[in-house]
């Protein structure tokens, strides 16, 4: 029935006075109740992402579309505004406990906590399997951090199969974006390129029909998937799209958004060598992730800086071994995986030898050749002829030999992998300044036989977005 005048003008009053946060939460309860998607609740009156944002509370609706939207959820408006949860007719002390639940889980994950976040979720899955007291939405968000703290942990298959579940099997538009991007980021950790650069086709129909471009999570997705064109090679389109995503980043005001556009940019600038133009996008998405309060995110984001700072030109150790100090306190509290406390590691040896504190960096580099011994065998190579460095410094020449030469037998070994071209050339200087011409000369044509010799070793990883 249409309101009169009068009423809509009352509704208008209404809406201007409640607390948007209370009537986002409102509007989200009843759609769970009703067992629809986000994009169910939308229809055509408005997009999927403007419905995420309402129940958010960084929106408001009009009151005509409260109207509509009241309707399509099979509730009344007096329902959503009313100054008490007494006229709410689900079961709020189930919806409330199993919201809580959902939302420490998702903080566990940002907090770098995926193990707590894995039992939440598990504890809501099976509540969900014994009774139908659960709402399929409930489900089907659980669903979903379930594949993502499964990613978190490094249990790369396990979030693959996962994620392809959600993908397969849900409605919802922005849940599916998020699903999208992180099984993009599993392809990729898999080395699996093409897969991982396959998800923006699947997802761009997607993006389309909820009206997701240039959205926070559109963003998100399109820099992922560009990272994996990146690591196809596909180096040109990759920055385009994030140098367009970052171009549409400052349009909104969502800092992870911006931070992942950011963030990705500098990885693909500094692995060409543009240290530059990396170092000051790296600073502003650590700037925008602690806002975000993204701990796992910050400690990974403070080692690329770290790492950067001793690529400028002078190199800057002492601000790298700030970054990365900080970054390794971070990562006991966030659960790093290995490589990042390898690619740390490194980094404090290295800032140590440029600084000239040679004892204490071949202390440092000792811890390093063992933590990057189970994490990457570029890293392992890498932590071999920085040993060799420092051994030349202190002036044992034979032990920097046996160095470099078993870092140039391995490095031999090493599939093509962004920085191998740099140790290559970075190894001959070496040899030819021990006067073994000879082996220089081979590793300089390594160096020549491979892809990137302007990238650093130990690149960062490409984030996860």
């Amino acid at each position: 029935m249409t309101p009169t005048s009068t009423a809509l003008a009352d509704l208008r009053v209404d809406v201007k006075a409640i607390d948007p946060a209370l009537l986002g939460r409102r509007i989200r309860h009843a759609r769970q109740r009703a067992g629809l998607t986000q994009g169910d609740a939308a229809g055509t009156d408005m997009s999927t992402a403007y419905i995420s944002r309402i129940e958010a509370g960084q929106r408001r609706p009009g009151a005509d579309l409260l109207i509509a939207l009241a309707e399509r959820l099979h509730c009344t408006t007096e329902e959503l505004l009313a100054p008490d949860d007494s006229l709410i007719t689900y079961d709020a002390s189930v919806v409330a406990r199993l919201t809580l639940e959902l939302d420490f889980a998702e903080l566990s994950l940002k907090t770098g906590s995926p193990d707590v976040a894995l039992k939440g979720v598990e504890d809501v899955l099976a509540e969900a399997a014994r009774t139908s007291a659960v709402p399929p939405e409930f489900a089907r968000q659980a669903r979903l951090l379930r594949a993502l703290a499964l990613e978190a942990n490094d249990n790369q298959d396990a979030a693959i199969e996962a994620l392809e579940a959600v993908v397969t099997g849900d409605t919802d538009a922005l849940r599916l974006l998020s699903a999208f991007t992180a099984l993009s980021r599993c392809y990729r950790e898999a080395g699996d390129f093409a897969r991982a650069a396959d998800i923006g086709d699947r997802a761009a129909a997607l993006v389309d029909r909820g009206q997701l471009e240039g959205t926070a999570d559109g963003i998100r997705l399109a820099v992922t998937v560009a990272a994996a064109h990146y690591e196809r090679g596909d180096t040109s389109h990759a920055v385009r799209v994030c140098q367009r995503a970052v171009q549409q980043s400052e349009e909104l005001d969502s800092p992870a958004a911006r931070a992942a556009a950011y963030w990705n940019t500098s990885v693909m600038e500094s692995r060409q060598g543009r240290i530059d133009a990396a170092l000051p996008l790296a600073e502003k998405a650590l700037a925008l992730l602690e806002v975000a309060e993204d701990a796992r995110s910050q400690a990974r984001l403070r080692i690329q800086l770290g790492l950067l700072h001793l690529r400028t030109s002078p190199p800057e150790p002492e601000q790298a071994l700030a970054l990365l100090i900080h970054a390794q306190a971070e990562g006991q509290v966030s659960d790093i995986n290995a490589f990042d406390r390898a690619r740390i590691q490194i980094g404090l040896a290295r800032a140590h030898f440029l600084i000239g504190d040679l004892a204490e960096a071949a202390t440092l580099v000792e811890i390093a050749a063992v933590t990057c011994a189970d994490a990457s065998e570029l890293l392992a190579v890498e932590a071999l002829v920085l040993r060799g460095q420092v051994a030349a410094a202190q002036g044992r020449s034979d032990a920097a030999v046996a160095h470099f030469r078993e870092g140039a037998a391995r490095l031999a070994e090493v599939e093509d992998e962004h920085g191998v071209g740099q140790l290559w050339f970075e190894l001959g200087a070496f040899l030819d300044e021990l006067g073994l011409y000879r082996e220089s000369a081979a590793a300089y044509r390594s160096a020549g036989a491979t892809t990137g010799l302007s990238r650093a070793p130990s690149a960062a990883p490409v984030p996860s977005s």
